[in-house]
């Protein structure tokens, strides 16, 4: 087996023995990267393989997160080229844990705004598992570079499914944790109250690892909670006896594929077999939570992508126009992609006046309901288990000109961002088409271990996660 094959774990153990050397990891990369990266797009177009670091191990790095002196542009035009002057707080504590951040950075729905990666600057990104169809998104780059081998593993932002999904379309494992347990400083915002920086793996053992890296209180970060972190990887436990499962019905209505939904049923017949008790559960206002995100998540959008007007940093219009509102207005209009322009329209309009109340306000009210509603399963049950999305990847192009049917995609993986709650994202399954089936576990807030635990143990009685595509 390549060594890009292996899993960080694995690896690490490999250079502890003194059986390999860091540079014959970056070998092994470099090499898969000049057979597949044509085909798969991962990474931002023009992307440099050959400053790939060759001390500790290389970690892909999501295009939306703040890295010193390499670029970091969300895939969008607006910020072509830019290099910031400062690392985020998880890149500080990749490197002071003694790995490496990768100088090219994955790709990206353009602000992280969809569920394909298509939105990009740079072009889309292609699925390893069937390059005719999307790796899910935004980080559709991240999870579509850790499935193709082409990185061991990988950082995303998650604001309403964007690392579970891909993790899900993929075939790897996708972490959101607790909204505050992991700084947002340095993570370029797209809905201030929703985003969360988590880690994409080959395995749950890799994902409890680099979660438990870059979790932790930020006093550059006002949401960060400070609160202990424990060390994920002691819950990695093969034992699931006495865990109570809630399976909600609300999950399992019409929309869901019919081969989702089997890969489903039968990973819940075999937690049940393992040990633990299942039941079903309501979660009542589960079908208020995409229209609530969409408004919230617009209205966080359109405030912050304000800073965005060529006065700066970042792409600024050739054109000479009469005024500084004409800079602004052609900056703007030749910077941001159709999706961007979309949604901050449709943010700067739920937020106007004589609409903030009857829109983001009430959109506010309701996802207080969202969240009660978890936090009355959450006081009989240990975990909630759903699909991580209603399909597998659909084709390039399919969803591209229906932005509803496209927001669909997310309708299981919102309600965890709403809430605030951890939720990951494991392979459960193969289609008749081999594509790829995600599991969704969610758990009350800051209670990573039982989610570890759980998937863990399912993990490691299948055999799903070492399933390879065939580029």
């Amino acid at each position: 087996m390549n060594l890009n094959q292996l899993t960080a774990r694995q690896l690490q153990k490999k250079l502890d023995a003194k059986e390999i050397k860091p540079q014959e990891i970056i070998s092994s990369l470099k090499q898969r990267l000049a057979e597949s990266e044509e085909k798969v797009r991962a990474y931002v177009s023009g992307a440099d393989f050959s400053s790939i670091p060759d001390e500790g191990l290389p970690v892909a790095i999501k295009d939306n997160i703040c890295t010193k002196g390499l670029n970091t542009q969300c895939c969008s035009k607006i910020l072509k080229d830019f290099k910031p002057p400062y690392d985020a707080t998880v890149i500080k504590k990749i490197k002071e844990a003694g790995l490496s951040v990768q100088s090219a950075k994955t790709n990206m729905d353009e602000f992280a705004f969809g569920s394909s990666t298509e939105n990009s600057f740079f072009g889309a990104t292609h699925n390893p598992w069937d390059i005719e169809r999307v790796p899910g998104g935004s980080s559709g780059g991240s999870a579509a570079a850790v499935a193709a081998d082409e990185a061991i593993w990988a950082l995303g932002s998650d604001t309403g499914g964007s690392i579970r999904q891909p993790a899900s379309f993929c075939g790897v494992v996708g972490l959101k944790p607790t909204y505050g347990r992991v700084s947002r400083y340095g993570l370029i915002a797209f809905a201030s109250s929703l985003d969360q920086i988590g880690p994409i793996t080959k395995d749950v053992a890799d994902s409890a690892w680099l979660a438990k890296i870059i979790s932790g209180h930020d006093i550059q970060d006002a949401t960060a909670v400070d609160i202990p972190v424990p060390d994920y990887t002691k819950a990695l436990v093969k034992d699931v006896k006495g865990i109570k499962i809630g399976v909600p019905e609300e999950y399992f209505v019409e929309g869901l594929d019919e081969e989702v939904k089997e890969h489903i049923l039968q990973a819940i017949e075999l937690l049940k077999k393992l040990g633990a008790t299942v039941k079903k559960v309501k979660l009542p206002h589960t079908q208020y939570a995409l229209p609530v995100y969409y408004i919230i998540a617009t209205a966080e959008a359109s405030s912050n992508l304000a800073r965005f007007d060529g006065v700066e940093y970042g792409f600024r219009t050739d054109s000479k126009g009469q005024s500084l509102i004409d800079m602004y207005e052609e900056t703007r209009g030749e910077g941001f992609g159709s999706e961007a322009k979309r949604r901050i329209i449709l943010g700067t309009y739920v937020l106007s006046h004589g609409y903030y109340e009857a829109y983001y306000l009430r959109a506010q009210k309701v996802r207080t309901l969202i969240k009660n509603d978890f936090d009355a399963v959450f006081k009989e049950f240990d975990c909630i288990l759903t699909p991580t999305s209603p399909t597998p990847a659909f084709k390039i192009g399919e969803k591209a000109a229906n932005p509803l049917n496209m927001y669909l995609s997310d309708i299981y993986t919102i309600p965890a961002n709403l809430a605030g709650i951890p939720a990951i994202s494991l392979p459960c399954g193969l289609t008749k088409k081999r594509l790829p089936v995600g599991l969704q576990i969610l758990t009350k807030a800051f209670d990573e271990e039982t989610l570890f635990r759980i998937a863990y143990t399912y993990e490691q009685n299948t055999s799903w996660h070492l399933e390879k595509p065939k580029l």
